[in-house]
């Protein structure tokens, strides 16, 4: 853990807050002592429900490094991601994370993203958003293709 760079997404997340581009929220990647991507929150300013700092990082990060595996590479995050960014996280196959302040100094400041971490706890047939299965049969023959495909790039 490097303060230094926990410092710079804390920078970030000040910074954003005070420009009006979004959320109080900031990130960075880093990759062998060095910063290759940032993030601030641009939910609002960019209408894009999914622009978190920790996922503006990470796009930023892969389009700096030209991959889409971070693999070697980790997240410094002025939050505890939410579960959307902890899934990009797993996804990006980060090595680690460090935030500084956690969901519930979040929610205290009106952010509440803890519903969503007690909704993703519920079985399935119990959440509040209803998701239905249908049409997997005709889905499975991409699915099927994709696999025999000699000229596919694994992620």
């Amino acid at each position: 853990m490097n303060p230094q760079f926990l410092r710079e997404a804390i920078r970030l997340s000040g910074d954003n807050l005070r420009t009006n581009a979004g959320g109080p929220f900031g990130a960075v990647v880093v990759r062998g002592g060095e910063i290759v991507g940032r993030g601030s929150n641009r939910v609002t300013s960019t209408n894009d429900p999914t622009a978190h700092a920790e996922i503006v990082a990470i796009r930023d990060a892969c389009r700096h490094l030209g991959t889409f595996s971070l693999a070697g590479c980790e997240l410094y995050s002025s939050c505890e991601p939410c579960p959307m960014c902890l899934a990009a996280i797993l996804w990006s196959r980060l090595d680690g994370v460090v935030y500084a302040a956690t969901c519930d100094d979040a929610a205290a400041a009106g952010f509440d993203d803890r519903v969503f971490h007690e909704e993703l706890r519920r079985p399935a047939s119990e959440r509040t958003l209803p998701i239905v299965q249908a049409l997997r049969e005709e889905a499975l023959g991409p699915l099927r293709e994709w696999r025999e495909k000699a000229d596919r790039v694994p992620y």
